[in-house]
């Protein structure tokens, strides 16, 4: 068991695209595990490789309530087929950006093509908050984040304070 340190706003990685994974070997497997075990940690439903560090197309994702046995889920090179015009809204919160949460309008059902950790092809067909959460993992393995989908005045906001934490953590 790894528990990972998080990329915390504003750093510059959660604004790159990650790589797709070539293959999945050990070392892909391990580091799902880490990712689990970091998420789980902290505690959080979702994670994404780059949150980590780590510039690869994996994400992890558990939506199972606490009362519940967990069902924890590894998408590797995850891609979004097809998204309902339906739409749905939550309130979203990144791991990435401590403490703060806003409410996200996204497409309320989505179809996604993935390889799992044993490394064959798989399709989901998601809706409600699995819908939501592969959505805003999918978008920090494209460089984006959930503050990209709210008003540009709460986003700024959102980034001078945590630019602000990072600058006088570093003094």
């Amino acid at each position: 068991m790894t528990i990972k340190p998080l990329i915390i706003l504003p750093d510059p990685l959660l604004r790159q695209v990650s790589k797709p994974i070539e293959r999945v070997d050990a070392e892909t497997k391990r580091l799902a595990q880490d990712m689990l075990d970091t998420m789980y940690d902290a505690p959080g439903i979702g994670l994404a490789a780059v949150q980590i560090g780590v510039e690869r197309r994996m994400l992890v994702i558990d939506v199972s309530r606490e009362d519940e046995e967990r069902t924890p889920l590894v998408f590797i090179n995850p891609e979004i087929l097809t998204s309902s015009d339906d739409r749905s809204v939550y309130e979203e919160g990144c791991l990435s950006i401590p403490d703060y949460y806003a409410e996200v309008e996204r497409p309320a059902k989505v179809t996604v093509k993935y390889i799992d950790r044993d490394g064959k092809d798989q399709m989901v067909e998601a809706e409600g908050l699995l819908a939501t959460c592969l959505q805003h993992e999918i978008d920090h393995l494209n460089g984006v984040l959930f503050i990209d989908h709210i008003s540009r005045l709460k986003r700024d906001m959102v980034i001078k304070k945590f630019t602000k934490a990072a600058k006088a953590k570093a003094l």
